[in-house]
């Protein structure tokens, strides 16, 4: 599989310019946020969505100083909304790392996110960049909606096949979606093609997400067992809705009752997913995402030929193909 900085190379020296940039968008006279803030830009990840906002304006006409604000806007109010999750999930780690709430505590946390969004918007506003930042405004809000109706829907485990696609096109297909609408609308007035990379986007992120719902049903690298992570969560993946759609009704119950009651006992959870397995849920998953990928792939071929073009069907190969 082609490595990320094989792809990153049309637009590797526009990703050195951000980072700069959003260095710089992130600063604060108080000394505690500065310190918090650095800490945040030590830990940073593969730069999947900023790869998607250069490559996205690349496509669709020439690289500026609008693309640069989009990538920022977008890391912010993103990052916004992690730490504010961090805070909801009690979650002591992001990534390996220790989380801002875990370091210095809920109420810090909580007044961090909210001063990363407030930058966010700011930014916006101070550069008249208001198409972008009704772009992802809303993907904020499909955010938030996304994460409540899976919280609500939770609670019951009554999440069926399209439940499960509305709240994944929201929780993780919006930002990504946003993450191509606004690099098309940093370098293009043609809101076809923006529309079209908007849904370009959704599809690649319904395809990554149901990517990750896969990872709990294969064996981890450190135990060589299966992670079952979501299950432990009480999350209703596509491979575990698909077996409970075909089981009959004795099954159905046992499996629910593992998932309500018996979610912290690895060998009940080990036997669910030795029945997801059995019965074609992860064939089904796998099939499913392959539709997406094939549709956003079918989207992007009505884009004109370039370097960005073939660098970003490459990322959507990677977004699917990859390993963790």
């Amino acid at each position: 599989m082609i490595s990320l900085n094989e792809i990153k190379k049309p637009i590797g020296e526009n990703i050195e310019i951000f980072e700069k940039k959003f260095k710089k968008s992130m600063q604060s006279s108080v000394p505690l946020l500065d310190i918090i803030t650095n800490y945040i830009i030590k830990r940073k990840g593969k730069q999947i969505r900023p790869m998607f906002v250069f490559l996205s304006a690349q496509i669709c006409g020439e690289i500026n100083e609008s693309t640069y604000r989009a990538a920022s806007l977008i890391e912010l109010l993103h990052t916004a909304t992690l730490v504010h999750d961090d805070v909801v999930d009690d979650s002591n780690e992001r990534r390996g790392f220790f989380s801002i709430n875990a370091l210095w505590k809920n109420k810090i946390a909580v007044l961090v996110g909210d001063f990363l969004l407030s930058k966010g918007l700011l930014l916006a506003v101070e550069n008249n960049d208001f198409h972008l930042l009704k772009i992802v405004s809303e993907a904020v809000k499909e955010i938030s909606e996304g994460e409540l109706l899976q919280i609500e829907k939770a609670r019951h485990l009554d999440i069926n096949e399209a439940i499960y696609f509305e709240i994944i096109r929201k929780k993780t297909a919006s930002l990504i979606a946003s993450c191509c609408a606004c690099g098309a609308a940093s370098t293009s007035d043609n809101e076809d093609m923006i529309k079209k990379m908007h849904l370009f986007g959704e599809y690649v992120g319904i395809a990554f997400q149901i990517k990750d719902d896969l990872f709990d049903y294969e064996k981890s690298r450190e135990t060589g067992k299966p992670n079952g992570i979501d299950i432990k969560e009480q999350k209703m993946t596509l491979p575990l809705i698909y077996m409970l759609n075909n089981a009959n009704y004795l099954e159905k119950r046992k499996a629910i009752n593992i998932v309500k009651k018996h979610h912290h006992q690895p060998e009940k959870v080990a036997e669910l997913i030795q029945k997801v397995n059995n019965s074609g849920g992860i064939e089904y998953a796998r099939d499913k995402m392959s539709v997406y990928k094939e549709k956003a792939l079918v989207l992007l071929e009505e884009m004109p030929d370039s370097e960005a073009k073939n660098a970003m069907k490459q990322l959507v190969l990677f977004s699917i193909e990859r390993k963790k």
